[in-house]
């Protein structure tokens, strides 16, 4: 019988590649994660240039003997997705790439434990159990001593790792962000270098912008739709002048660790982008989070998860940008007979929402979307408050709508908010009442959980019926020429970008029929967020479906009108 084998040091070169940064700043970045995920509060880095010896102890958990063995395996952990941000079980053992040895000492339960591991060959990395050096000080937590190939590796540099910590974890050392990751970090965390502690202070992350001074700094805060706790909060900034590449731009994070930083993975470019920074925190995001901890899922339920969060994030950062006057982009043109085709999508969308929960991450709540109220005969201004349900304001329309609705934006449309609230015990199909899957709100004074209460008698006006107007779904369609792709159109965000230079699409204009060309390449695009692989074919065959009737249902629409205006 044969056996499977494993080429350990190309594996471990691939994982390496498939971080952005770094090899140091990714065993710094994995070990801290580790750290934190065992409940440690603090952490100290003693780097010993003499001995090229870098050591790292925290006073967290520490490990068993059985999940010590565990440890030393690729791909073992006994973490979940969305439970901290070292999930993957991969990333410490990059550090066999780049030293000699690495101790791991363990203290748990009065009991130490330690081990001392290496790369052998291509295919072994043996470990064995040694006496414990002395490693963790404590009653509990884990220790590592990394002993490093290169004497002038920048891991035996105090300064790199202090700057290193404050760019990759910049909330944890910022009381800004105190609040929001109590619930995980209770005590906080503290991090010290060569015996010095990095100290923490609001904006502590500014130290690393150069010669550039900050002036309007606002907080952020973003709440996800029927949520009454902000889900992400953060600051943005402007500089007297530009930034580093590395620092303009705004910063997400989540559990203290910052994912990404720019304007792109945000989707909103400010005419002065490179003098403007800053950063937001969203616990929410760990379980969209790729193994290598550097972007976000996009597709499928996860994917959902962070649409949901970048689109609130989107609207709190442009309403501050706006404020400044910065001017976004300028608007695209867009084609002739896009509109048309946008419509027919949007009665697709609006029919397969109960199907296919995950299409409301592309809903966008628009004027029109309000419950209608049915009111008396009287002047509805001149009802007493009494009159109206708990949490509803009456608009000068004599519409309700919530106090804390932006204006012209209702709470209560159909689909009102992309997927589900992340941090609503995990549903992938949980959304407002009025969209698939609805989360119940926690707030006080919603139908939920206020007290009943006597409806009053109100007689509808003519003309008007009470119940709900149908939400708007939004689906832009663009163009754009990529012809080194294969791809017949992508999805960024609430936009399908049809690929113009694709065989296909050229053969479809000379036929004139460019329409089902799009509405495939749309079916196509939404399949890997909508469904998992092994359905996208059910999925592209329904939305199709759905499309012909829809293109139908307008046909008929058009037909009915041209009678009328004959018959008149």
């Amino acid at each position: 019988m044969g056996q499977t084998r494993v080429d350990l040091l190309h594996l471990l070169e691939d994982l390496r590649d498939a971080y952005p940064g770094s090899l140091e700043e990714t065993i710094v970045a994995e070990t801290v994660a580790n750290a934190l995920d065992s409940g440690a509060g603090a952490v100290a880095f003693h780097a010993d240039a003499a001995s090229a010896a870098l050591v790292i102890a925290d006073d967290g958990a520490g490990m068993s003997r059985a999940q010590l063995r565990r440890y030393h395996d690729l791909a073992t952990t006994s973490k979940r997705r969305g439970q901290g941000i070292g999930f993957a079980g991969v990333g410490i053992k990059l550090a066999l790439l780049d030293c000699d040895e690495v101790v791991t000492e363990t203290r748990r339960a009065g009991r130490a434990l330690a081990t001392r591991w290496r790369l052998a060959s291509r295919q072994k990395a043996p470990w064995e159990y040694v006496d414990p050096p002395g490693l963790v000080t404590g009653d509990t937590g884990t220790g590592l001593r990394l002993t490093v190939k290169n004497p002038l590796s920048p891991l035996l540099d105090p300064g790199w790792l202090a700057t290193t910590l404050l760019r990759g974890f910049a909330p944890l050392f910022d009381p800004t962000f105190d609040d929001l990751l109590d619930a995980t970090y209770p005590g906080g965390v503290r991090f010290s270098v060569n015996g010095r502690a990095v100290p923490r202070a609001v904006g502590a992350q500014h130290r690393l912008l150069g010669d550039a001074e900050l002036g309007d700094r606002v907080p952020v805060v973003v709440k996800l739709p029927r949520k009454r706790k902000p889900s992400a909060v953060g600051w943005l900034a402007r500089a007297d002048g530009p930034l580093t590449d590395a620092e303009h731009g705004v910063g997400v994070s989540t559990l203290g660790k910052v994912i990404r930083r720019g304007w792109d993975w945000l989707g909103v470019t400010p005419a002065n982008g490179d003098r403007i920074t800053g950063l937001i925190e969203a616990p929410g995001l760990a379980e969209a989070l790729q193994l290598n901890k550097a972007d976000f899922i996009r597709t499928g339920a996860r994917g959902a998860v962070y649409l949901a969060y970048r689109k609130a994030i989107q609207e709190a950062l442009s309403a501050q940008l706006a404020e400044w006057g910065e001017p976004g982009p300028p608007p695209r043109e867009k084609r002739p007979r896009t509109r048309p085709m946008e419509r027919d999508l949007e009665r697709v969308l609006l029919d397969m929402a109960d199907d296919f929960p995950l299409l409301g991450a592309l809903v966008e709540r628009r004027a029109g979307g309000q419950r209608r109220i049915p009111m008396g005969q009287p002047d509805p201004r001149a009802l007493t408050a009494a009159d109206w349900a708990p949490g509803e304001a009456l608009t000068t329309e004599g519409e309700a709508s919530s106090p804390d609705a932006e204006p012209g934006r209702g709470s209560d449309e159909v689909g009102a908010e992309p997927g589900r609230g992340p941090d609503s015990d995990g549903d992938p199909g949980a959304t407002g009442e009025g969209g698939p899957g609805a989360a119940p709100s926690d707030d006080p004074s919603s139908p939920e959980t206020a007290e009943p209460k006597p409806a009053p008698a109100r007689a509808t006006l003519p003309g008007r019926t009470a119940g709900r107007r149908r939400g708007r779904y939004s689906l832009e369609i663009q163009y754009e020429s990529r012809p080194d792709s294969d791809a017949m159109a992508r999805l960024v965000e609430s936009t399908i970008w049809v690929n113009d230079t694709h065989p296909a699409y050229r053969r479809a204009v000379a036929s004139r029929s460019e329409g089902y060309h799009v509405a495939l390449s749309v079916a196509m695009a939404l399949a890997p967020l909508t469904v998992e692989p092994a359905h996208a074919h059910s999925f592209i065959t329904a939305f199709m479906g759905h499309w012909g009737e829809a293109a139908d249902a307008g046909r008929k629409k058009a037909k009915a009108k041209g009678r009328k205006r004959g018959a008149g």
